[in-house]
């Protein structure tokens, strides 16, 4: 086992001002911004010793912010800041296995392992997240139907509970599948084993092709899906009529040594995020509206190929082309946005396509969906992909009637036995939440043993009643 360096986590925020005991605290859609005490511990003691101290309100584990909504955030109480706790501990450069702290982000794993031929198992949309987070919210990528969700590739967890106890945690454990997944409130995540997917490049090979319609993306993704380890569509959900559900399908395996020229050769596993420009003013609202839209939605589908195979992508082009713009969620305005993501099984096609028309009559003015399919459940016991099909869209908040439209779709998920995201959720009604999560009643029952006093807690833990 190698030791690394510790530079710090160059996506980390700095602490909180220690002369204001209030800061604002929100998620990353801005929707629902809420005031709390910021604590940034260096070490576990410093964690636990934070724990014990937190009062009626409780506290609640942080990240890098990127949960959409609720998640995160504590109102009137603590929220624990994790990212001073960003060490990588070892890594086994043999097995492919990595030991790190839970406040270290996606982005500085990738700067260090990728140099030895390893790369995360599971990323998101976003590289700027950390390990306790995408175990807390056990996260999906293009992967799922092949990998998994993110906890199938963890082999063992540190948790400090509301006693102040660290437990090690193993997969197959009541515990462990009620952390991940979980949204922090079995206790706060401090350190994660990983196993890690193996590399020769740091570049992507891509197969990109047009899509017509809904009926034609769908049926090429259940027939090829399983030829490719990374698959998703971005879809046109302004399109109507007999364009409804057009896509853009972009799938992709990692490079092989043997596919790059000579120059590209030199430097196989190069880390190249990209440079980060300004960040984006906050627009004015109503300027991201349809127009503006549907404009954007019809340049992106035409510009892109009708069918090209083995095109060479970065890994940032490929799994994060928005982290190349920073802020960029002030794009929707003051108001801030929502991100909706759902998933119905195999079997609810109809469903979908339900949702997808219903979405197009409304006119939503959404271009960051993608639809993906997922494969077999994950063992967390709120962990969100089951077998199926899973839209995720972003919304400007500021939209009439948006939140009876959403409760409207909430209730035909739930009626195909589907669920919603928690980690994007911000309005759910709580009394959907059982019939979509049927292990609900075992983690309340669980939280409520393991912490009686409800020590962890959050806003979207209240709303929800978790």
């Amino acid at each position: 086992m190698a030791a690394v360096d510790h530079r710090p986590d160059p996506a980390a925020l700095p602490p909180a001002d220690p002369g204001d005991p209030f800061v604002t605290v929100s998620g990353w859609g801005r929707t629902a911004p809420t005031t709390a005490s910021v604590v940034r511990p260096r070490s576990p003691e410093e964690a636990a010793e934070a724990v014990r101290a937190w009062g009626a309100r409780g506290g609640i584990a942080r990240g890098l912010g990127r949960a959409y909504g609720d998640a995160a955030q504590n109102a009137g109480g603590t929220v624990l800041d994790m990212t001073a706790l960003h060490r990588v501990r070892s890594i086994d450069a043999v097995s492919g296995t990595v030991v790190c702290d839970a406040g270290i982000s996606l982005h500085r794993l990738m700067e260090v392992l990728l140099p030895l031929g390893w790369f995360v198992p599971v990323t998101p949309g976003t590289r700027h997240i950390t390990v306790g987070g995408a175990v807390a919210a056990d996260i999906h990528g293009k992967n799922h139907h092949i990998s998994g969700a993110f906890s199938r590739h963890v082999r063992q967890l540190e948790l400090l509970t509301a006693d102040g106890r660290i437990h090690t945690l193993e997969p197959g454990t009541d515990l462990f599948d009620a952390t991940t997944g979980g949204m922090g409130l079995t206790g706060v995540i401090l350190s994660a084993t990983l196993r890690l997917h193996p590399v020769e490049t740091s570049l992507m090979c891509v197969d990109t092709e047009r899509a017509t319609d809904l009926d034609a993306l769908m049926a090429r993704l259940a027939a090829t899906d399983h030829r490719y380890r990374y698959s998703v569509a971005w879809i046109d959900l302004l399109a109507r009529g007999r364009a409804l559900g057009r896509s853009v399908l972009s799938r992709g395996e990692h490079a092989p040594l043997d596919a790059l020229d000579a120059r590209a050769r030199r430097t196989p596993l190069a880390f190249r995020p990209g440079r980060l420009p300004a960040p984006p003013p906050l627009l004015p609202r109503g300027l991201l509206g349809r127009t503006t839209v549907r404009l954007f939605n019809e340049v992106w589908y035409r510009a892109a190929p009708r069918t090209r195979t083995g095109g060479l992508q970065s890994l940032a082009a490929f799994f994060h082309p928005l982290d190349t713009v920073p802020h960029w969620n002030r794009v929707y305005g003051r108001d801030g946005f929502v991100q909706y993501q759902f998933v119905v099984g195999h079997g609810q096609e109809e469903t979908l396509r339900r949702i997808v028309e219903r979405i197009a009559r409304r006119r939503c003015p959404s271009f960051l969906a993608v639809l993906k399919r997922f494969g077999e459940g994950d063992p967390g016991w709120l962990s969100f992909p089951l077998p199926g099909w899973t839209l995720a869209l972003d919304i400007p908040a500021g939209l009439t009637d948006l939140g009876p439209f959403l409760d409207e779709l909430d209730e035909e998920v739930a009626a195909a036995g589907g669920r919603v995201y928690l980690a994007k959720d911000s309005r759910l009604r709580p009394e959907l939440l059982a019939g979509m999560y049927p292990r609900l009643g075992d983690f309340r029952a669980l939280r409520a043993s393991l912490d009686p006093r409800g020590v962890f807690t959050s806003d979207l833990a209240r709303r929800l009643d978790l």
